[in-house]
């Protein structure tokens, strides 16, 4: 019955679409003629009319896709054409190398060792250093203790002088958790976005009794020792000469009221900095960006152009040159594609620069010199061919495909800076993956409940989101970098300090 009744609901499902296909079919021919009547009425052009006609079905279209479209940035049926091939991900079960996990061996014996041989009635005698050999993933409970620490007294036969041994630093004088505790709390809801509610109740399934305020007091405790080295890590990554911008919503939720703040990103290879503002205009760009002098890679986002207008001189604040970012403009494109097919041609186009752009990369083997020569060589002409293009093309202002078109053109000179300096990337994508972490603690704890919480957050996320880019195991170096602040108040430690060591 149950098969029966999945197999109809299916059949029922399937009808519908075919329905809705057919009324929007109906509703593009009805939009046409309706077009065409207005254009007669009003004495327009052909050109204009049919301009107008693509305007109203590219509207049409967006509002389907939205409807039922994929979440994607893939067009249908291709595959990626924005990255040279690679290997497929292996998928599917079997063993995997566990090269980081510690092997225990278990030895098994018969319990009749000397038993008799089925075939000769022989006794049966261990075979020196023979085994049959498998293994098996198991697993080793998360568990919590008490440590008492015994602090030795010292006296001397006088009796006016009494010493006690030193004891381990401790996160908050006189506290009851260790500073891999409160490490433990910050890379459970800042790297595996699990909300202080959640860990409580995951602690308490394993005998710990605490509350959600004792776990916020450790990752306050942690942010007065780190925040020399949160400083220290956004001036470093503003020493960079070029660095990727992008920004996301956060909920501030104070008690009574909730808004929309914004976390903005400064991201190098090798570290990145968040900082959480609520405004998202250029004077908050500039508080971000500081005194900052170099190149931003980012989207055409009007803070970050309205900085660029502004330049040097006495002024104070970022004096910045904008490089922009091929993702973002291959985005507006996939979505003309639907209502203007000739978008389809400027698609492959970006393909091929960045198979030309990676086979620069692959040859020149991180010399810049070669790099750039590469990039002329190869990835210009296919540039060129890019801007021809879009000069050649004619659509309403209003349509998708003029959106494009003139997205594309207002931000030609950022889109081509990166064929002058190899320090700029085709696009800004590390910057955006540096937010997924972000996003995804957003979706699971909501944001902060008081601005304290987001300079927490900030904090937290740049530490660690650093840590990952650096190659340095995020809680171990957490872990270091506060210990050294608690015996040394005021000490730096940045990732690049471990990862070397």
């Amino acid at each position: 019955m149950v098969g029966l009744a999945t197999e109809t609901d299916l059949e029922r499902l399937r009808q519908m679409a075919l329905l809705l296909e057919a009324e929007n079919a109906r509703l593009h021919r009805r939009l046409g003629e309706l077009t065409r009547a207005l254009a007669q009425a009003t004495g327009a052009t052909q050109a204009q009319l049919e301009l107008e006609v693509q305007r109203l079905q590219a509207q049409l279209a967006a509002r389907t896709r939205a409807l039922f479209g994929p979440s994607s940035e893939r067009r249908g049926g291709d595959t990626r054409d924005d990255a040279p091939s690679a290997p497929a991900p292996r998928r599917g079960h079997g063993p995997r190398d566990q090269a980081a996990l510690p092997v225990v061996e278990v030895e098994h014996t018969r319990a009749d060792e000397a038993g008799p041989c089925p075939q000769c009635g022989g006794t049966l005698a261990p075979w020196k250093d023979q085994y049959e050999e498998a293994d098996e993933i198991d697993v080793v409970e998360r568990s919590f203790r008490i440590v008492r620490h015994r602090r030795q007294k010292y006296r001397c036969r006088c009796g006016e002088c009494v010493v006690t041994a030193p004891g381990p630093a401790k996160l908050v004088a006189g506290g009851r958790y260790s500073v891999d505790f409160a490490v433990s709390v910050a890379v459970a809801k800042y790297l595996d976005h699990l909300p202080l509610a959640r860990q409580v109740r995951q602690m308490a399934r394993v005998g710990l009794t605490v509350d959600t305020q004792t776990l916020w007091d450790q990752l306050l405790a942690l942010s007065h020792h780190l925040t020399p080295t949160y400083e220290a890590l956004a001036a470093e990554v503003r020493a960079a000469p070029v660095l990727g911008a992008d920004e996301t919503t956060w909920q501030l939720m104070e008690p009574g009221r909730s808004k929309t703040w914004w976390v903005w990103a400064l991201a190098r290879p090798d570290a990145v900095v968040y900082r959480l503002l609520g405004t998202r205009s250029a004077a908050g760009a500039a508080t971000v960006l500081g005194d900052y002098r170099g190149v931003v890679v980012c989207d055409g986002y009007a803070a970050y152009r309205a900085l660029a207008k502004r330049g040097g001189g006495d002024r104070a604040g970022p004096t910045i040159t904008l490089a922009h970012c091929w993702a973002h403009v291959r985005r507006q494109y996939v979505d003309a594609e639907a209502s203007s097919p000739p978008a389809a041609e400027v698609l492959t186009r970006i393909g091929e620069l960045y198979a030309a752009e990676a086979a620069a990369q692959e040859t020149a083997a991180g010399d810049v010199t070669v790099l750039l020569a590469e990039r002329r060589a190869r990835v210009a002409p296919v540039v060129d061919g890019i801007r021809t293009w879009v000069t050649q093309q004619r659509a309403l202002p209003q349509s998708a495909l003029g959106k494009a078109l003139a997205y594309t053109t207002e931000l030609w000179p950022g889109l081509v800076a990166f064929l002058e300096d190899a320090a700029i990337p085709v696009d800004n994508n590390a910057t955006e993956r540096a937010l997924r972490g972000i996003a995804l603690g957003r979706k699971n704890h909501y944001g902060s409940r008081s601005e304290r919480g987001t300079r927490v957050a900030a904090l937290c996320y740049t530490l660690l989101e650093s840590a990952k880019l650096a190659e340095v195991e995020p809680a171990a170096y957490l872990a270091e970098a506060t210990r050294r602040a608690i015996v040394t108040p005021g000490t730096v430690t940045l990732p690049r300090d471990l990862s070397a060591a």
